[in-house]
């Protein structure tokens, strides 16, 4: 159980600072941003980094796995269309198995992974890329709005930064959402979360089915 709060936290996306409730379970409660529509959870439900990692570490997504693969060609087709041959990419957030890091370079493109936990590589992130991905990442961001200027500010012109995270639909459905469960998932965006992004860093919006936003610098 989290921290009771005193004074509401301010958005971790946008910076403002009057959310409103949204949802409480029996575990934590969430918050809404009235600006940019983020939905998070106060700091004091955040998991140590030690726990956060232990999570982690319980996941089982190899390399080789096909369905595991399969699933990641939701973000890999949507990239591969908007890129050209060669175009070097970065995989933000790769995690224990760089799985789709390991996909495209199957498809000729060079690759640089970084994960805070698994590939703390800072030298990656001090380089500038076609494509970055984030597959299934931002959902755990605790500062959402310094990362995506971050990864923004990698993207080389005309780049493309595709983000994989299911998304919120309303209040009613958030309610009995197994995604809000995940005590590691901290942050839920809605189309309208995207958009925001979108105007605030000025670039393209385009959503790939259920759960991928492709931007364009």
């Amino acid at each position: 159980m989290g921290i009771p709060l005193t004074t509401p936290p301010s958005c971790p996306l946008c910076g403002k600072g009057e959310p409103i409730a949204f949802h409480r379970d029996r575990d934590r409660e969430y918050l809404q941003c009235p600006q940019c529509r983020l939905v998070f959870v106060p700091p004091g439900y955040v998991l140590p980094p030690e726990e956060e990692r232990r999570r982690y570490e319980q996941h089982r997504n190899l390399p080789y796995d096909e369905g595991y693969r399969a699933f990641l060609h939701r973000t890999l087709d949507p990239v591969l269309r908007r890129v050209a041959p060669g175009a070097e990419g970065l995989d933000f957030g790769c995690g224990p198995g760089p799985t789709l890091a390991l996909m495209f370079e199957e498809a000729g493109h060079p690759m640089r992974t970084y994960d805070p936990f698994f590939a703390d590589h800072p030298e990656a992130l001090r380089r500038r890329y076609d494509f970055i991905t984030a597959t299934e990442v931002v959902e755990h961001l605790h500062h959402p709005g310094r990362e995506f200027g971050r990864l923004f500010g990698m993207l080389r012109p005309g780049g493309v930064l595709a983000v994989m995270t299911k998304r919120v639909l309303d209040r009613e459905r958030f309610a009995t959402w197994h995604y809000k469960n995940d005590p590691t998932h901290v942050g839920f965006f809605a189309d309208a979360t995207f958009e925001w992004i979108a105007a605030q860093w000025g670039c393209g919006l385009e959503f790939e089915g259920d759960d991928v936003a492709v931007f364009s610098s």
